[in-house]
């Protein structure tokens, strides 16, 4: 194997070797359903425990009771935060918004 190199930049961080050998072992084959987990229909059962472990291990991670939902969003960290003014600003409705640098800037 080739030396380990980590990464600190924003989006996709280095995973733990255990991690990385669970996935190369399901990328053929998930749990002998003869196709890649990568493949799996997004509605069928297999996938549902998938998303159903993920949310419970969030929850736990998180320290999060039931009363939150977990949402797994794509995107990035830029859409994700264009999505809070449109979410909370009601239809019709107008706001005033402050720069004050690199992220208030993605915002306009």
């Amino acid at each position: 194997m080739a030396k380990r190199v980590f990464n600190f930049n924003p989006g996709p961080a280095a995973l733990p070797l255990d991690v990385l050998e669970i996935i190369k072992a399901d990328i053929p084959d998930y749990k002998g359903t003869g196709m890649s987990v990568m493949e799996i229909s997004h509605r069928s059962k297999d996938f549902e425990e998938i998303n159903n472990a993920a949310m419970s291990l969030m929850r736990e991670l998180m320290g999060l009771g039931e009363n939150y939902k977990v949402l797994f969003l794509g995107g990035g960290a830029s859409t994700q935060f264009a999505l809070i003014p449109i979410n909370f600003l009601h239809p019709g409705k107008t706001a005033a918004y402050v720069d004050t640098g690199s992220w208030s800037n993605k915002a306009l």
